[in-house]
């Protein structure tokens, strides 16, 4: 029994080995059988749009947001106080040197000003005979300074009435455009009213801006900068004309005035306004869209297209140093040659060292789209 027994375990190890073995070669031949099949099949292939990087000359530009000031602006008030007699002020007309906008009522001041002109003429007519009576001796020296005194003093205060006269008559000290104003005929008005604004009308305006003191350091009049308006697209040259000898100890930024030429093409007084100023000197940068930046955990990065030793296209991925926005462009100082191909539409499904096909290009079988060029 123990022969028979010792037998049946044998034929069984045997038959469990056998099977064992059998599985494992299949298993070999089906692994090996995989990967001749997976080195067979064609690498996969990304299709992308590409750009040249091209050479640009750029200089740092700072940003700063100023206000649109007239070259002559002032709050219009008055310096008497008085009842409202004529009203000229309509919200954005455009007055004259001279005209008048507001006149006050001088009625008690007209009838004190025939008053003393009736006293003027009395003292005059007192002189004059204190004088031929002093040619006769009829009369002392005394007398006749006193006369002439009396004659001084009428005169006096009639320019002192037609001074008073004069400032409650209110005029446009300058060529220049009417704010909002609410004033009525009758209306009292109590001494230093605001009554409207007044903005010039020049051929230039001026920009005020603050900017770093670092970027202050290397302004000077005459230095060129770019204003544009809110909402707006169009830019508008402009040159600084003055920049503050001093530091705000707060913010440590300076205060700068640049003018613009030609006011029928800037904004209205007062608008906000963003303006570009220039930092150091020119240097060489390239220029690529700004939609082959890739912006990554390491920072920008950009995919360059280039041809492997079999000749195949490759993207790799290249850490970049981006700068200012050109319009759709933006500007790299480092990691970038100009005249490299750098990877566009697609970009973003790409790997490192992945084959790419230009769209455009013979290798596209489906034809689709073209190669783009970075040149403007």
């Amino acid at each position: 029994m123990n022969r028979r027994s010792w037998i049946g375990s044998f034929l069984l190890l045997v038959t469990v080995v056998s099977v064992g073995i059998g599985l494992a070669a299949w298993k070999y031949t089906s692994v090996q059988e995989t990967i001749e099949a997976s080195m067979n099949q064609p690498e996969p292939m990304e299709s992308v749009t590409v750009a040249l990087a091209r050479e640009v000359e750029h200089r740092q530009m700072a940003t700063s947001i100023g206000t649109v000031l007239a070259l002559r602006s002032i709050t219009l008030r008055n310096e008497l106080p008085g009842t409202v007699r004529s009203v000229s002020l309509t919200p954005g007309q455009i007055v004259d040197t001279g005209m008048v906008l507001v006149a006050l009522d001088v009625s008690v001041e007209e009838a004190e000003l025939k008053a003393q002109e009736a006293q003027a003429a009395l003292a005059r007519t007192v002189l004059d005979r204190r004088k031929n009576l002093s040619h006769d001796r009829a009369t002392t020296q005394e007398e006749v300074d006193r006369a002439r005194a009396d004659l001084d003093i009428s005169l006096a205060q009639i320019a002192r009435t037609k001074a008073i006269i004069a400032r409650k008559t209110i005029r446009a000290p300058f060529h220049a455009r009417v704010g909002m104003a609410d004033l009525h005929i009758g209306q009292y008005l109590n001494e230093g009213t605001e009554l409207t604004t007044l903005q010039g009308i020049d051929d230039a305006v001026h920009v005020d801006f603050t900017v770093a003191q670092q970027v202050a350091a290397g302004l000077r009049e005459g230095d060129s900068v770019v204003v544009s308006a809110a909402g707006q697209s169009s830019t508008i040259p402009a040159r600084i004309v003055a920049v503050d000898a001093r530091i705000d100890p707060t913010t440590r930024n300076a205060a700068v005035r640049a003018r613009i030429e030609g006011a029928a093409n800037a904004p209205s007084p007062g608008a906000s306004v963003r303006v570009r100023v220039p930092v150091g000197s020119l240097r060489k940068a390239v220029a690529i869209p700004a939609s082959a930046l890739r912006k990554g955990p390491g920072g920008d990065q950009v995919f360059v297209i280039e041809s492997d030793k079999n000749g195949k296209m490759r993207a790799h991925l290249r850490p970049v140093e981006s700068g200012a926005m050109l319009g759709d462009e933006v500007v790299i100082h480092a990691g970038l040659s100009a005249s490299e191909q750098v990877a566009v539409s697609g970009s973003f499904k790409l790997r490192e060292a992945a084959l790419v096909t230009i769209a455009g290009s013979p290798e596209d079988k489906s034809g689709a789209g073209q190669m783009v060029v970075g040149e403007r």
